[in-house]
């Protein structure tokens, strides 16, 4: 088994199971650096994935400094390269928004009812049939419905703010897609993040363009990010938060050895 080494934010290895526990047993990485290898969905102290290890540390000198991980690559193996990540496509998070939607319209209806929205709908229609100064008759209708849309738009707001920043990470409709939202580095967003990424949805209450252009921008940037994306460092990757894969794609051309790319999240 091949182990990675991460300290100070950055990646080392990957090195032998057996060359890993014996630097730890000696002193030379700290049982506070991280490891991951092949099959985990996070990395992990190395005092927890090789605990035996920690009561079997040789005496070090007094003093002695702790000396990272050897910096050269074995021959078999290659410095990993950026993480690469399985984004979303524009038309899997088209159809997420859509279910979502579709989930978003019971609780939107129910306050938008509740709050005098039907009964101003009606007189709406009323007025419409029996007064021709119409101008006024809206400017009535938008009125006795402010607090019913601003309800509506406080729902959606939270509706997508709080799924995202669970442990989720994903709405109803990103769910049934297999899709989760991370931030830039992969990891989960949290709720400062994710309620600044739905901001961009208070703008309903202004003009429906605005959406548009936001999502709109998924199916050309680079990492297929929508405005709301760009401006609160995010992502929206394939695969369920509960269970994350590690992807590995082969990029050498040599059959013993070859550079490979991993990807892991939180």
């Amino acid at each position: 088994m091949e182990v990675w080494i991460g300290r100070d934010g950055e990646r080392h290895g990957p090195y032998k199971e057996v060359d890993v526990r014996q630097w730890l047993r000696s002193g030379q990485v700290s049982p506070d650096d991280l490891g991951w290898h092949d099959g985990m969905t996070d990395w992990a102290p190395l005092s927890t994935l090789f605990p035996n290890e920690l009561s079997h540390q040789d005496a070090a000198p007094a003093g002695a400094a702790i000396s990272p991980p050897p910096r050269s690559i074995p021959e078999a193996a290659s410095e990993p390269s950026a993480v690469t990540f399985d984004y979303a496509s524009f038309w899997q998070r088209f159809g997420a928004w859509v279910i979502d939607l579709a989930v978003l319209m019971v609780p939107s209806t129910i306050a938008f009812y509740a709050l005098g929205g039907l009964s101003a709908y009606e007189h709406l229609m009323a007025q419409l049939q029996t007064t021709p100064d119409m101008s006024a008759t809206i400017r009535e209708y938008v009125e006795a419905t402010r607090g019913s849309n601003i309800a509506v738009i406080v729902i959606g707001f939270l509706y997508y703010t709080l799924f995202e920043a669970s442990r989720l990470q994903a709405t109803p409709g990103k769910l049934a897609l297999r899709l989760r939202v991370t931030d830039i580095n992969g990891q989960k967003p949290g709720f400062g993040r994710a309620a600044l990424r739905n901001v961009v949805r208070l703008t309903n209450a202004l003009t429906g363009l605005i959406p548009f252009v936001c999502y709109i921008a998924v199916a050309w940037t680079q990492r297929k990010q929508g405005l709301h994306d760009l401006v609160a460092r995010t992502l929206v990757l394939n695969g369920r938060a509960p269970n994350i894969d590690v992807r590995t794609s082969q990029t050498g051309q040599s059959s013993g050895s070859g550079s490979s790319t991993s990807s892991f999240n939180a």
